[in-house]
């Protein structure tokens, strides 16, 4: 059992002060399942004492794919910040055991392939993340592994989530997909209501999605169609901020193309909210709720660093350099989160401005 105990004095000076013993659970991060017991007494009616009491109900067995990468990190480091297991599925225990060295991580468990099984059996949850990345050339076969990499990794995971007895099935399944799903467009508005897309990425969208679809009825699942991720070290910005650094940052294109971004605080928060909350099923867009065109996203990022964005990278420069996945950055959409809206989710970070602002 963990405790937490505030003091507020009820002066005219007042002043809080919070301890916490351990890796703290804050009580707003505490699963939706057990409410936390509160108990409150006065000292001398000078100072009220609140105590919440976090018992081992409240922790859960997380096992996550696709750990090593960008969202994966970032999640896998909030979950055991918070004393849950983790249980990280990979197919490079020494890439895994860099990451998340032991002295960091203690009671973290490094799985490979054929240690799945016995993970995700016992395992509360299973977070699927795992997709090469699509930022790259695009070849015959890399269009081929882009696909493969979803659907075998997600395939895997729902079989031996199918194939668990019982009382060591996980509950929960959040996974990954992408807004890819919904294809491209300049002038729509797409929710998670609208229709799929006709390009490559929509097709690969669907296919991830239908495998996870294959889910026991009895499992929870959570479809997380993730734009853009902005955060530090990783993601587009990795590869954007250093064009700028050398004043040669701009718009991609036309810049017209719409912007669909989420800092990566917020969905990592979506989706530890998805583990925890039983409101949170089918398709959730994994999105800011406003997004912009990359011109107005390249003149705040150059805002922020102190650089000019007027130099555009043409069409056909891309185009020489990635091929056909050059659609990905030429061509967007416009996608809003109204799921997330609708169940009450709060975006640290709605605005471009302030998502670069915190990131930089």
């Amino acid at each position: 059992m963990e405790l937490f105990l505030s003091t507020t004095t009820t002066t005219t000076t007042s002043s809080c002060l919070t301890w916490s013993w351990t890796n703290s659970l804050a009580p707003s991060s505490l699963f939706h399942t057990s409410k936390p017991q509160s108990i409150v007494v006065d000292m001398n009616k000078k100072k009220r004492f609140k105590v919440f009491c976090i018992t081992k109900e409240n922790q859960m067995t997380v096992s996550v794919t696709g750990a090593t990468g960008f969202i994966g990190q970032r999640l896998v480091q909030r979950l055991h910040s918070d004393n849950h297991q983790v249980r990280v599925l990979t197919r490079s225990r020494s890439k895994a055991q860099l990451l998340f060295p032991v002295k960091d991580f203690p009671g973290l468990v490094i799985a490979e392939e054929l240690e799945w099984k016995n993970c995700i059996q016992g395992s509360n949850a299973v977070v699927n993340l795992a997709g090469m990345p699509i930022s790259t050339r695009w070849s015959s076969e890399i269009k081929k592994e882009i696909m493969k990499s979803r659907i075998n990794v997600t395939s895997k995971v729902v079989d031996l989530i199918n194939n668990s007895e019982d009382n060591v099935r996980p509950t929960v399944l959040v996974s990954a997909t992408a807004v890819g799903y919904y294809g491209t467009s300049k002038t729509q508005v797409f929710d998670e209501r609208s229709p799929s897309g006709n390009d490559y990425l929509a097709e690969v969208c669907r296919e991830w999605e239908g495998s996870a679809l294959k889910v026991d009825k009895d499992v929870r699942l959570a479809l997380i169609r993730i734009g853009v991720v902005l955060g530090k070290d990783g993601g587009a910005l990795a590869k954007m901020i250093p064009l700028f650094m050398m004043f040669a940052g701009g718009p991609l294109g036309t810049g017209k193309q719409w912007f669909s971004w989420i800092h990566l605080d917020d969905i990592v928060n979506l989706i530890y909210e998805a583990l925890s909350n039983p409101s949170y099923k089918g398709v959730i867009n994994g999105t800011a709720p406003n997004p912009v065109r990359l011109a107005e996203m390249c003149e705040h990022l150059g805002n922020v660093l102190g650089r000019p964005s007027w130099l555009p990278v043409p069409d056909f420069a891309l185009k020489a350099v990635l091929g056909e996945g050059a659609c990905v950055v030429l061509e967007g959409q416009r996608v809003l989160p109204v799921r997330a809206k609708e169940l009450g989710f709060e975006f640290k970070y709605p605005y471009i401005k302030d998502a670069l602002k915190a990131i930089v």
